[in-house]
């Protein structure tokens, strides 16, 4: 079963701060957990939203609208990890032990299966 990993972004994820030495350790090792497992598909963070942009469809049919960042923080992702586990249980599992994503009490990990 797939399963993405979705790290919300914060105020200090967008303003492009790198994490500290300490959590980047903590995140490679835990990636290496991952991998020595056999459950990593991939994992990647992402630029902030000021380096992005949005399209979207406010019509039926119509022309698609093209908007760039920076976007609210609160409707953001900042990285994921893609997994692919035997059981929804394992999957929790794996997002209970991921570190604070933010390293300051800001993290968040959302949760969600892919269709296959």
């Amino acid at each position: 079963m797939l399963f993405m990993m979705i790290v919300k972004a914060s105020k200090n994820s967008e303003a492009e701060n790198l994490p500290s030495p300490e959590l980047m350790e903590e995140m490679t090792k835990y990636n290496e957990e991952l991998v020595n497992a056999g459950v990593r598909v991939m994992a990647k963070g992402l630029h902030p939203s000021s380096n992005g942009l949005r399209v979207s469809f406010p019509e039926p049919g119509g022309k698609p609208v093209v908007t760039e960042g920076p976007f609210e923080v609160k409707d953001l992702v900042a990285g994921f990890f893609l997994i692919d586990v035997k059981s929804r249980e394992e999957a929790i599992e794996w997002a209970m032990r991921v570190p604070d994503p933010q390293g300051n009490g800001e993290g968040q990990v959302e949760l969600r299966q892919v269709f296959e």
